[in-house]
């Protein structure tokens, strides 16, 4: 249906029939279509139209909404990020349409990373339910309320792989292992773009930081990338390339430079890679202020240059600065940028603009003016139940001493920390249009959870941190933190004195959401200071103690792990983040999920990450050698292992049975182990299936994940659980850089999480 458009825009549209008359219709959703009406209106379009069309701008301080109405009837603006009310959208949608010549419709963004306005767990804690589906509900609601609010795209997913946990922004990726991720990205497109972007409640993706923004040095935001061919595409391009087989019809290019060359100016990256090997024919936009950043990067001497090499290397789009408004006419006349490549860059734009089907419907995403909701952020445009449910399969059980956990309803419970009350930690970063007031903390999620039945004691304990430097940073452009008046040691005092009432400590730690964000690097993981002692003073009572982290990277908890009798990682949970904790807590819900990544006992491990290559001298922890790979310091292996995570029951995972011993070239064979739940409640556990290619014409990782299945068993109930080995499982990059499968012994391992594992093997001929 098309929406019936006001008698203003009726009006201007009759003013200049010949470019308008053609223009909005029930134009076919093909490529074939796309590429004639594109080609069309390219010729219609002066230089300065088409150069608007590739300026990406947000609403703000810089560009007043008195500014961009000016922007846009002189047809200088191609598309607008920051707004997310319908009102606001609508409005400059009618300037477009009344008063530019051309009226090509703009389109609108914003960063939906986990939600719009019902926030969903962090991408980290996404992955850590291992949940398909769940993904796919929470790309689905996220793409219905974004739509529902106006916007045609998000710049998500991310799908950065990274093994640094000092960077702040892989609380926004998916975690260490490249499978996983890419199986968690392209559920993400298919569920937001829907069977079309154009569609009423489906958005389009835009897959970032393209790429390798997940190894920058020291884990330090923005900074430089250095790898090697084999590895880059063996582990870090192929979540990008899924994202793009999945339909995603943006990429956003990262900031950081790959091998010496920033990615805003590598053009073998954007044009020989992206669209050459991969084909992709979307739109690609560069990361706030990239263009500009050129200079300091090295490779550009001025503005004009910075401009001409952005262009020329692939970047469609202009986040965020002025550059191409400014320097491209000049650029163009003087013969340093042709026309043709204008024209190419301008194409990509107006192609996704048309899947967007805004020239079918420019308001397509916003209805009729009477639709427009009267508050914005009104409770009925929440979608609580979905995000309570995905809140609960992504928190992990890392350690339940003695049975401590579930709690018991009838109790005394003292709940501390300087997290048990925070609306806004508990969203996490990039949070979208969220609203931390509607956000059920862990304090009101316990409160629902024994109401009318035990008693829940609360103080805060500690401040998030009491480094004045940290506390202002976190504070630099938002009150994020309130950071109480009372010395350090009066409020644990309180702490210790409910305490001691209580019959079990619930402490409520770790990170404030701004310290796992954009620009948020730490040169070290433990927690805070204050909340250390905290937890000290806490464990010194003699109550048992249970630890629920919140925070957005893996952190050294190795003294806490010492410290808790039981312990949750619940990462930040979204909206419904404290009723869902309290779920596993008072055992509503068994706690299945898995880690993502794998948790270090220092930072002088770093990187850690299971999937690693073997060396010629592997440690033995049983047979210690000095000659051998290790510290002599500290134990090898990780504190908690990727793919971990217990359960309040207990499951066996059987041998593994291969369908055939051999494999043919082309062929495949199936692995199956059966599961059975050995414990007295029912549960849910992730069934894991890792490969490993021990002898080839280079080292292979130890092991790699290549499947998984997510089950629900009744107590003492058995699965067969089977997975299909195909010869794409056996690949890889070789010396030569050629994508091969070699001949030879596979080992088959499964399990529950990735050190834990039953084997096998087979051979492939």
């Amino acid at each position: 249906m098309k929406w019936i458009y006001s008698i203003s825009l009726a009006v201007s549209l009759a003013i200049q029939p010949a470019l308008a008359d053609d223009m909005f219709g029930n134009h076919p959703m093909t490529e074939q279509a796309r590429d004639a009406f594109v080609n069309q209106l390219l010729g219609k379009m002066t230089l300065d139209e088409k150069i608007g069309q590739l300026r990406l701008i947000s609403v703000g301080p810089d560009n007043p909404k008195e500014a961009i109405r000016d922007m846009i009837q002189h047809g200088q603006v191609g598309a607008i990020f920051n707004t997310v009310t319908r009102p606001d959208i609508r409005a400059m949608q009618d300037q477009v349409m009344q008063l530019s010549r051309l009226k090509i419709p703009l389109f609108f963004a914003y960063d939906v990373v986990h939600g719009q306005r019902t926030v969903f767990p962090i991408p980290l804690g996404l992955a850590s339910s291992w949940d398909l589906d769940a993904v796919a509900e929470v790309g689905r609601v996220s793409a219905y309320e974004a739509a529902d609010d106006g916007l045609n795209m998000t710049w998500a997913p991310m799908v950065d792989v990274s093994r640094e946990p000092r960077w702040g922004r892989v609380s926004e990726g998916f975690g260490e292992d490249t499978f996983l991720t890419s199986q968690m990205g392209s559920t993400l497109v298919k569920a937001m773009q829907g069977k079309s972007p154009a569609d009423r409640y489906s958005i389009m993706t835009s897959v970032k930081h393209f790429a390798l923004y997940g190894a920058v040095e020291g884990g330090r935001d923005y900074n430089t990338v250095d790898m090697s061919p084999q590895r880059m595409f063996q582990d870090y391009m192929p979540p990008y390339k899924a994202s793009l087989d999945a339909g995603s019809g943006g990429v956003m290019v990262a900031l950081n430079s790959i091998n010496g060359t920033p990615a805003t100016a590598d053009s073998w990256l954007l044009k020989d890679l992206l669209r050459g090997e991969w084909k992709f024919k979307g739109i690609t936009i560069s990361d706030h202020g990239a263009i500009k950043e050129l200079i300091k990067h090295g490779v550009a001497s001025d503005p004009q240059d910075a401009v001409r090499i952005a262009l020329k290397s692939g970047i469609d789009m202009s986040m965020s600065d002025e550059y191409y408004s400014k320097y491209l006419p000049g650029l163009v006349k003087r013969g340093f940028v042709s026309m043709a490549e204008i024209d190419d860059a301008v194409r990509h734009v107006l192609n996704v603009k048309y899947d967007m089907g805004l020239f079918n419907d420019p308001y397509s995403h916003l209805g009729p003016k009477g639709s427009d909701p009267q508050d914005t952020n009104a409770e009925s445009r929440l979608h609580r139940a979905e995000a309570r449910d995905v809140a609960r399969k992504s928190i992990v059980l890392l350690k339940n001493w003695h049975e401590t956990l579930p709690l018991k309803r009838n109790a005394t419970v003292a709940l501390v920390g300087p997290l048990a009350d925070s609306q806004r930690d508990i969203m996490g970063s990039w949070s979208a249009a969220g609203v931390a007031s509607q956000s059920i903390t862990l304090l009101q999620g316990m409160r629902n959870a024994m109401a009318g039945k035990g008693t829940l004691l609360y103080t805060k304990g500690s401040n998030i941190t009491d480094n004045k430097g940290i506390q202002n940073f976190l504070n630099l452009y938002e009150k994020a933190v309130t950071v109480d008046p009372r010395s350090p040691q009066q409020m644990i005092d309180e702490a210790v004195a409910i305490a001691k009432k209580a019959d079990v400590v619930v402490a409520a730690v770790g990170e404030a959401q701004g310290m796992a964000h954009e620009a948020s690097s730490r040169s070290d993981l433990v927690i805070p200071e204050s909340q250390q002692k905290l937890l000290a003073a806490l464990k010194a009572t003699g109550k048992p103690l249970v630890i629920v982290l919140m925070n957005g990277r893996p952190l050294n908890v190795v003294n806490e792990d010492r410290q808790a009798d039981a312990m949750l990682e619940t990462w930040f949970s979204g909206t419904e983040g404290g009723n869902a904790i309290a779920d596993v807590l008072f055992g509503d819900y068994n706690p299945s999920g898995k880690l993502p990544v794998s948790f270090p006992r220092s930072v002088g491990q770093i990187p850690i990450y299971y999937n690693h290559l073997p060396t010629g001298r592997p440690y033995n922890f049983e047979k210690p050698n000095k000659y051998t790979s290790h510290y002599y310091d500290a134990i090898n292996g990780p504190l908690y292992p990727f793919g971990y995570g217990q359960s309040y029951t207990t499951f066996s995972v059987s041998p593994v049975k291969m369908s055939a011993k051999t494999m043919p070239r082309n062929g495949s064979v199936e692995a199956s182990v059966t599961v059975t739940n050995t414990g007295k409640c029912d549960g849910a556990t992730v069934v894991q299936m890792y490969l490993n290619d021990p002898v080839a014409s280079i080292s292979r990782p130890v092991e790699e994940l290549r499947g998984f299945k997510r089950i629900m068993l009744k107590a003492g109930e058995s699965q067969t659980v089977s997975f299909k080995i195909d010869v794409d499982a056996l690949k890889f990059w070789n010396q030569k850089m050629q994508q091969v499968a070699e001949p030879g012994k596979f080992n088959v391992m499964i399990g529950l999480d990735s050190v834990r594992t039953q084997d096998a093997s087979f051979d492939y001929l």
